[in-house]
């Protein structure tokens, strides 16, 4: 899950690649690095720390110059965070540098033959291996770069988005891919590569999403050549139009993308059921789904597979389809489904969810469904990516670049997804009225509307914040569809701030968490009207009792909680199924507030990256 930029064109290459290299920061930034050809040589320069450090090390030893340039942001997996395992890395004959994402899993192997060749190695990285490897193919074979990295990739296991250059034949970059993204920009006359295409939108909006096992020859001045690595048989590139814009990944004035993408919640909800959600007619359209119509609601199982905040969303629609559909639902971790040997049936349903559509475990359990005959429906937010790729259908959430690490925005726009397909396979199978759907359909195209309405209590959860921002443990509690929810909340502060915390269902506290409750414990528990209200009351008195502090989430207008906790957060009333929509948004905030109170890096909390693209 590092971040990959590369140029080759007339323009100088320097602003290009450091401007692509803080857009993918999001990727990875315990180290980064660039190389740069100025017409004679290749000057390299990498550091420890965020791609600011790069720059300013960069500047001071004057490596700026060239048309030709390689960057790389690292989440370090094989070898420590330092000045060596950051990228670029050389060849032993200084000749080859590369970039690469991803994981060589026998790269133990491939380095001890090279080491009896004579091959020698500075780093503790696997990609250091690999590019060795590419150069002794080169060598031994006579052969010329692009075969030689086609030859090398066939003999390595894991995952890898990479771009390779030789010096001595500076008019051309070899790209490919197995497992992680990358996209090859095509200007007028130059390239770009990058994982995704945030580093070169201002440049071009036509690009080439590469699939797994193809590589790229990009040659300044020419077609870019696209070939299958396993059979070296040449493939058309499709070059796509994109659908992004500068604006959607900038900060525009907010002090953190975070923040930002928060706020753009009622916009990407509305964006993401737009077209889809007809009032007047009184009905749901989603093509993934009609077509698919018949396997789907014949299913006698779904399993939803998933990781992080998407396995959050995945529990929401746990109770969205169970209830709405009757169709048992199983929700799993991707990282452990792929592991356990699981009963997998061609009458089952997968539904994979993940905001970047390249997360590997669920690429992983998707590849295993399939195998086992499953039906897999996917539900992303990047268009062309692996996922959307690998499904048999899908839908997008429409929610625009999310590039705060901490997801946001990325929750309620595939609970807003999934929401919308339960609704669809009931009104199919007969299980609302027509006056029943309508009334679901209306409430849900006023969400957007109630999610402004939570973000103006924004102050409130500010001051909130200031109370509790050196508390060393938070306890979060919901009943039914807020269960996920509390879950959820937990995780956004953990994520951003470093405090420990845990989410619960309410009534699972006196099983054991109640131990930990004492004056110094904030609990947060989300108490709206909808859902099990009169049990959340009695779970709050038992909270209090012990003295502990109490931040209530509540339906506008309540009392009863409001005389027994010690702040209340006031939301909108809704749909018991469309709550967590709206009750998410008071606690993304206040994890955000606490953060910043911390000092925090909201966007790019320690030890984390936004696609997790290797296990």
């Amino acid at each position: 899950m590092c971040g990959i930029v590369g140029y080759i064109g007339g323009k100088q290459a320097y602003p290009i690649v450091t401007k692509g290299l803080e857009r993918l920061e999001y990727r990875g930034y315990d180290s980064a690095g660039i190389v740069l050809f100025d017409a004679e040589d290749i000057k390299l320069c990498k550091t420890k720390g965020k791609v600011a450090d790069l720059k300013s090390k960069a500047e001071l030893e004057g490596v700026t110059s060239g048309n030709i340039g390689l960057g790389h942001t690292r989440w370090a997996t094989h070898g420590v965070p330092n000045d060596v395992n950051a990228h670029p890395h050389y060849s032993n004959s200084g000749n080859l540098v590369i970039i690469h994402n991803g994981i060589i899993e026998n790269y133990g192997a491939i380095k001890k033959a090279l080491q009896k060749r004579g091959y020698h190695f500075e780093s503790d990285t696997d990609t250091e291996v690999l590019v060795n490897l590419i150069e002794d193919i080169k060598l031994n074979e006579g052969v010329k770069l692009g075969k030689a990295v086609q030859l090398a990739l066939n003999q390595v296991i894991g995952a890898y988005a990479i771009a390779v250059f030789d010096k001595t034949k500076p008019d051309e970059i070899i790209a490919a891919k197995l497992g992680s993204p990358l996209a090859i920009g095509v200007g007028e006359d130059e390239f770009f590569i990058a994982s995704d295409a945030s580093p070169f939108i201002e440049f071009t909006n036509n690009a080439i999403y590469l699939e797994d096992e193809q590589m790229a020859i990009i040659r300044r001045g020419r077609d870019v050549k696209v070939r299958q690595i396993r059979d070296d048989k040449a493939v058309a590139p499709y070059v796509q139009e994109l659908q992004l814009n500068l604006e959607q990944i900038e900060k525009n004035g907010y002090d953190h993308f975070m923040l930002k993408e928060i706020h753009e919640q009622p916009d990407a909800i509305k964006d993401t059921y737009r077209g889809r959600l007809l009032l007047n007619d009184g009905i749901i359209k989603m093509a993934g789904i009609e077509d698919n119509i018949e396997r789907l609601t014949s299913a006698q199982r779904i399993i939803i597979v998933a990781c992080g905040t998407s396995w959050h969303a995945g529990l929401v629609a746990e109770y969205i389809f169970e209830d709405l559909i009757r169709i048992p639902v199983e929700v799993e971790y991707a990282s452990e489904f792929r592991y356990r040997n699981p009963v997998i049936t061609p009458n089952d349903v997968v539904i994979a969810i993940s905001q970047s559509g390249e997360t590997a475990d669920t690429l992983a359990a998707i590849k295993l469904a399939k195998e086992k005959g499953a039906f897999v429906f996917g539900v992303c937010n990047v268009v062309g990516s692996s996922i959307a790729r690998e499904t048999h259908a899908g839908a997008y959430t429409h929610a625009g670049p999310e590039i705060g690490v901490a997801s946001t925005k990325a929750f309620t726009t595939q609970i807003t997804v999934l929401s919308l397909i339960a609704l669809k396979l009931a009104q199919f199978k007969g299980m609302l009225s027509a006056s029943q759907l309508r009334e679901y359909i209306a409430e849900m195209e006023a969400i957007p509307a109630k999610v402004e309405e939570c973000l103006k209590v924004d102050a409130h959860v500010k001051y909130i914040s200031s109370m509790y921002k050196d508390s060393p443990n938070f306890l979060y509690l919901g009943r039914g569809y807020n269960f996920p929810v509390a879950l959820e909340g937990a995780l956004k502060l953990k994520e951003i701030s470093y405090i420990h915390a845990e989410g619960y269902p309410a009534a699972e506290m006196k099983h054991g968490p109640i131990a930990l409750i004492d004056e110094h414990m904030p609990v947060v528990v989300i108490a709206t009207k909808r859902g099990h209200y009169e049990k959340v009351l009695s779970n709050i008195q038992e909270i209090k009792s012990r003295k502990a502090k109490i931040i209530a989430v509540v339906t506008k207008g309540d009392t009863e909680v409001r005389e027994m906790a010690d702040h209340v957060i006031e939301v909108p009333e809704t749909l018991e199924g469309l709550t967590p929509l709206i009750t998410t948004i008071p606690l993304q905030l206040l994890s955000y507030h606490i953060a910043v109170m911390r000092e925090c890096n909201v966007d790019q909390p320690r030890n984390l990256a936004k696609s997790v693209t290797v296990e």
